[in-house]
């Protein structure tokens, strides 16, 4: 009985002086690069998709990563370095003065960190990537720097597994309710600005993983929103309207007559272009895809008059 009853007298001194446990504050998730890791894309949300082969995601991500904060400072470098040197004013007090050193080095912490410019979303999903952005970066004008400068120079090829960037202003639910939301915010600056100026503009969307909406309904609401002053033309084009569907979320942008030129903003084509006679069959069968979409959508009666939204 003795052995036992001082095993139990052991176990019970052992909970008396075990400490209580406390809950532990865990670090934000990063990625390979550094970044902080998102969870998803929510609406109200702006960002740019980039496609890539398969295998290659995580080195996609680490290239644009570094390219994208390149290019951040090169175009937004005065508005951040602004951000970063506002203060309370005050100097810094004598570093010889301990009391003063420890003060510094109290604030130094207690200063917020520099807001991350891009945020890697993982998608689990092969071949595609996504990057969040934030204020001051404009997706598509910032995409379109970055090919401009790829197009111009290409001793500046700083991409070994990026194919497709698609800058997309903002994002939502795939719903027609949400859909006609965000374009009708999306597409205000382009195409309903005072005094009206009439655009030819063509609308290319692009739809994985989704069965709720489809091409058909999403060309004939996106050509509602924008209204009759504006005239459908595919292949001359002014604006192009870009919608991307993808599984619960939605994605719309406006870019101009450039994008074909720069390769759809494709970097591995600028870079590395397609034989033209390859191209010219992917352009073919391209031209035919559309053609059925325009006759589908019915575009002719959608120039006629507008239609509300589904």
């Amino acid at each position: 009985m003795e052995p036992g009853k001082r095993k139990a007298d052991d176990s019970i001194g052992r909970d008396e002086k075990r400490p209580k446990s406390k809950k532990q504050w865990q670090v934000p998730r990063r990625n390979d690069h550094g970044g902080v890791q998102a969870k998803a894309i929510q609406p109200g949300d702006s960002g740019i998709w980039a496609t890539c082969n398969k295998g290659r995601e995580g080195k996609c991500v680490g290239e644009l990563q570094n390219l994208f904060t390149e290019y951040a400072e090169l175009l937004y470098g005065s508005t951040l370095d602004a951000g970063d040197s506002k203060g309370d004013g005050t100097e810094m007090p004598d570093a010889a003065d301990i009391e003063s050193e420890i003060q510094a080095e109290v604030a130094g912490i207690r200063k917020p960190s520099a807001v991350q410019l891009f945020t890697s979303i993982r998608l689990h999903v092969q071949c595609v990537v996504f990057f969040k952005t934030v204020s001051p970066i404009e997706p598509v004008s910032f995409v379109k720097r970055i090919c401009e400068d790829a197009a111009n120079n290409s001793a500046l090829k700083r991409t070994r597994f990026t194919k497709r960037l698609s800058p997309m202003t903002l994002m939502g639910r795939p719903s027609a309710d949400e859909l006609g939301k965000i374009a009708a915010e999306v597409l205000a600056p382009h195409f309903h600005q005072q005094p009206i100026r009439s655009r030819k503009f063509a609308i290319r969307p692009s739809i994985r993983n989704h069965n709720t909406l489809n091409r058909d309904s999403v060309i004939k609401q996106i050509a509602s929103i924008v209204g009759p002053d504006h005239t459908v033309d595919l292949k001359n084009y002014e604006l192009l309207i870009i919608v991307e569907i993808y599984q619960n979320i939605c994605g719309i942008s406006v870019v101009d007559d450039s994008f074909e030129r720069l390769k759809r903003y494709n970097l591995a084509e600028i870079f590395d272009p397609t034989p033209k006679e390859v191209m010219n069959k992917a352009q073919a069968v391209s031209e035919k895809v559309e053609g059925a979409i325009d006759e589908s959508a019915d575009v002719a009666d959608l120039e006629a008059q507008p239609m509300g939204l589904s």
